[in-house]
């Protein structure tokens, strides 16, 4: 009974930064694992980032490594996605997802996904 929702996203140039962040309501995400997936157009959904529900372990995929940060904010009940160094590739719509457990690269069913917010990269 969590409800997460993404913001942030836009367009922006190649090379441009960007911020998303995932507010949630319903509970507190205190205990909760967090992760980022995306979604290119008629590509399937990916794995992006995830962090652990005390924020001191983090995973990327490949593709972001050096270039994306995830944190969370408990206080805020937010998690944010700091995106640099941006690429056309990443074009894509960005989901936020919240687990009991964890989040991973295998992950498919996660326990609560938010609705996407779309980054438009432009080259």
């Amino acid at each position: 009974q969590v409800h997460v929702v993404e913001s942030g996203g836009g367009l922006v140039q190649a090379g441009g930064s960007l911020r998303l962040s995932c507010a949630a309501s319903g509970r507190s995400l205190r205990g909760y694992a967090m992760g980022w997936f995306r979604q290119a157009p008629e590509k399937e959904r990916e794995f992006v980032t995830a962090i652990n529900w005390s924020g001191g372990t983090t995973y990327y995929t490949d593709s972001v490594k050096g270039r994306f940060t995830i944190s969370r904010d408990d206080a805020k009940n937010t998690v944010y996605l700091q995106m640099n160094s941006l690429k056309p590739e990443d074009t894509a719509v960005y989901y936020c997802a919240a687990d009991r457990v964890m989040i991973g690269k295998a992950s498919r069913n996660v326990d609560y996904w938010g609705k996407g917010t779309l980054v438009t990269v432009s080259s």
